[in-house]
């Protein structure tokens, strides 16, 4: 009699994550995110795909349960708030135009998350401002998406 092999359980998958090559880890990070991160730290990615792989077998977590998880965790944090969460979202083809230095500058948002100006392409909005303004600047901030108590000079 054949056995019928069973499909692996969320559980066995997420567990054989810290046995996998590095190429089959590689592989599902592929699958599940755009690009690769900057730095290559093995549990970092076996982290993110472990997550990807629930959120995809259980569903995405709700918002309101993901700020108030934030607020809690920043209750119980000994530094105080530890990020600032925006609701803005890009929706990819939105083109961003910006007036710095006399000139008038377009940064458009592909469909994988990057961002694209003058025919180069960026990993984050805050790398094309960096581009464009020659310094380090938060990109929702220099393109107004995002309001800061700060004057400028």
């Amino acid at each position: 009699m054949k056995q019928i092999s069973q499909p692996k359980t969320l559980a066995a998958r997420v567990a054989e994550l810290p046995q996998l090559p590095m190429n089959d880890l590689w592989a599902l990070w592929d699958k599940h995110f755009p690009r690769r991160p900057a730095h290559h730290n093995r549990a970092y990615v076996e982290g993110r795909v472990a997550y990807k792989l629930q959120e995809q077998a259980l569903g995405a977590i709700k918002p309101d349960v993901r700020t108030r998880l934030i607020s809690i965790g920043e209750g119980q944090s000994k530094t105080g708030r530890t990020r600032h969460i925006s609701d803005v979202r890009i929706v990819p083809g939105t083109v961003l135009i910006r007036e710095y230095d006399n000139r008038e500058h377009r940064v458009a948002a592909l469909p994988d998350g990057s961002f694209e100006t003058e025919g180069r392409q960026f990993k984050s909005l805050s790398a094309a401002a960096r581009h464009i303004t020659g310094c380090q600047v938060s990109g929702p901030v220099f393109f107004g998406l995002i309001k800061t108590n700060r004057k400028s000079k």
